[in-house]
Parts: C-alpha cells; structure tokens; sequence
C-alpha cells in the first residue's frame, strides 16, 4: 500500500475552492478523478461515484494512491509513458487504455486527462489534473485468452505489451479498441463541464468568484426529484444576496442556451437585454418582495442573444415548517407547441410550480436531508 500525506490529500481541493465543492463534483454522474501532482506520489484525491461503480473500488481505497493502481498486465508500457509525458508537459491527453477493475477483470477506457490552472502571482499554475473516463464498447470478435499457464511476454498489435508472470485470475483480455467519435467528444464535453464547475467553486481572495456568491448546492436527493420535472424553470433563493439561482433544469439549458453550470450562483437577469420592459421587472420584484406569486409576458434573450418572449411564472415555495425556501420560476416561450396532453401553458406552470412545491417539502420534512435556507 502506498504511503501518502493524509492531510494534504484531504485539504487538497478546499484550500482551492469553496467548502462544499465536493458536494458539486458529487452531483457529475461520469467517471472521473481528479489528483494533485503538488503531493509526493502525486494521489487521487478526488473520485467520482461513476469512476467507482465503474472500477469496483470505495472511495477510501481509492483517494490518497496513485493512478497506476488500476493497471496491469495487459496495460501498455508506451501509454503509460504516453501519459506521463503529457503530466510532465501540462498538456491534454486523449488515449485508448487498458485498465483493471477490483475484481482484476480488464477493461477499455478512452483515458481524457487535462491540467487544472489556477491563477498564482499573476501567472497560471497547475493545481490538479482531471481525468475523465469514458468506457469503449467492444468493436471486434477476436480475443486473446490469458490463463494461469501463460508466462510469456505478448504483444498485441505492435503497441500492447503483455507481461502475465503475476496474472493469475484467468481473465479474457481482448484485443486494442480505438475510441470512436462519440467517446471522444463525451470525454471532452464532461471535461469542460467539470473544468467549468471547479472555475466556478474556486476561491479568490475573497473566497469568491468574480463577486458572484456561491450557492450550496442542493442534496442529491433534491436533486434527482427536480430532475424528474420536464419543464423549463429554475429555484432561486431569496435568502442569499441577489437571489442567484440555484437550481436550473435541463428544459431551461434547452429553452435559453445555458448550461447549469453557467447559471448557478447568478441572478436571472442575464436574460434580459435591451427590449425587456422595466415595468415587468418592477411588477415581479414587487411580487416577490409581498412574497405572492405572479405571471407575466416577458421579452427575454437566449445566449445567442436571439430574443423570445417569455411567459413567466413566479412562485413562492415553502419548506416543511412553511417558511420560503425558494422562488420558482417557469418560463415557456410564448407559441411554442403545447404538451402531448393539450393543456394551456397557465396549466402546465401550474403543475410545474406544484412538482417543485411537492419535491422541496418531502425532502425538508425527511430530517434534515437537503440544504433548505430557512
């Protein structure tokens, strides 16, 4: 077992960004993990729940050892030192990998590792690399079959070294896969997504970025019941300065162009531009400042900046002991096709508003299971 700094792998990721980043890194479903080349041995210290469901491993046999845990006999010597290269470089890697499970079952990775800057003295440093793991589907019917009595080196395709003088599990290995297309770009765009979150959550000196307030992010399990709602809206929270959102589904990405990790920890006013009427706006502070719901006909502008006009409507949601959490917000753009049932748009808000009331107050009353403001 390796030996690491116990403590440094611990305060690795919050001394760099907000408290509860782990929380938001909790919320990507991918495989993923991010380690720290600053400590000796250069461990993980961060691991995806769908990197551990993919290998077999908890995350306390995971975090504090290097990434060379995962290889074996089957791995190629030269993508290792392919991936060492791009480390020592600072640079992104794409790469087809042969890895290994807990079990000691082989399996196929495209291997996306990228370098995360942080500002230093007025230079960009690399604080951590990410690297994501996308699983690449078998494409071919040939097989080499390692066994027990195999100890021989192999060499599959010219690059794929096999050195079995330790495998002794009998595991079928099959033979190099490419990545496709679709692996490739999924590997990058969760990047850029997780990229994006820890630029979000960094600190400054301040403690935060670019004098946004960050919100906590919701439960998982709030979460997940929002995530069931298929309609455009976001939760905003009145008790944090400016009210920023902190939920936004994915019908509102679709409807506006932004991504959720665009939005969050910002008031919903980037929506609006130079046709949004301000007596509108006045109307609806006024409504939320009476803590009472309003709808209204809004002109707003996606993030191409091409504009629609946007029936919005707004509503108080209480938690368990009936005090305001959030504000919802449900936006559907004005001509736009009615749902598969027919029902006006006044009535799908209507449900909409009542799905997010029902999933925050079932959550609040389940002792203390989600992060309510009160």
């Amino acid at each position: 077992m390796e030996t690491c700094d116990h403590r440094a792998v611990a305060d690795s990721l919050t001394s760099r960004y907000c408290d509860w980043v782990h929380d938001a890194l909790e919320d990507f479903p991918d495989a993923f993990l991010i380690t720290d080349p600053a400590i000796a041995g250069h461990p993980i210290v961060f691991a995806s729940r769908g990197f551990l469901s993919m290998s077999g491993y908890a995350s306390e046999e995971v975090v504090g050892r290097n990434g060379r845990m995962f290889q074996g006999p089957g791995t190629s010597r030269r993508s290792v030192m392919e991936i060492r290269e791009a480390i020592r470089e600072e640079r992104t890697l794409q790469i087809s990998l042969l890895n290994y499970r807990r079990d000691g079952s082989p399996h196929w990775i495209l291997f996306h590792l990228c370098p995360v800057f942080a500002p230093c003295d007025g230079h960009r440093r690399v604080v951590h690399f990410l690297s994501v793991q996308i699983p690449i589907p078998k494409r071919s019917r040939r097989t080499v079959v390692v066994s027990t009595t195999c100890r021989d080196a192999m060499r599959m395709d010219a690059d794929l070294e096999l050195d079995l003088a330790n495998d002794d599990r009998g595991f079928e290995v099959e033979e190099w896969r490419e990545a496709g297309e679709w692996e490739k770009e999924k590997a990058a765009s969760v990047a850029g997504e997780i990229l994006s979150a820890l630029a979000r959550y960094g600190k400054l000196s301040s403690g935060k970025r670019a004098g946004v307030v960050l919100p906590r992010p919701l439960s998982s399990a709030l979460n997940i019941s929002l995530g069931r709602i298929k309609q455009s809206f976001v939760l905003t929270d009145p008790h944090l300065p400016d009210m920023p959102i902190v939920y936004a589904s994915d019908g509102f990405s679709s409807l506006t162009g932004y991504s959720r990790l665009e939005v969050l920890g910002r008031n919903c006013r980037f929506l609006n531009g130079p046709g949004t009427d301000t007596k509108v706006l006045n109307q609806i502070k006024d409504s939320i400042k009476a803590e009472k719901a309003c709808a209204v006909r809004l002109l707003n502008y996606r993030k191409d900046r091409s504009p629609f006009w946007n029936l919005l409507h707004i509503s108080p949601v209480r938690n368990a002991s009936g005090k305001i959490a959030f504000y919802v917000g449900v936006q559907i753009e004005e001509g736009s096709k009615s749902n598969e049932h027919g029902l006006s748009p006044e009535m799908r808000q209507l449900g909409t508003v009542g799905q997010v009331k029902v999933a925050v107050r079932s959550i609040s009353s389940g002792a203390g299971t989600s992060r309510l403001s009160s």
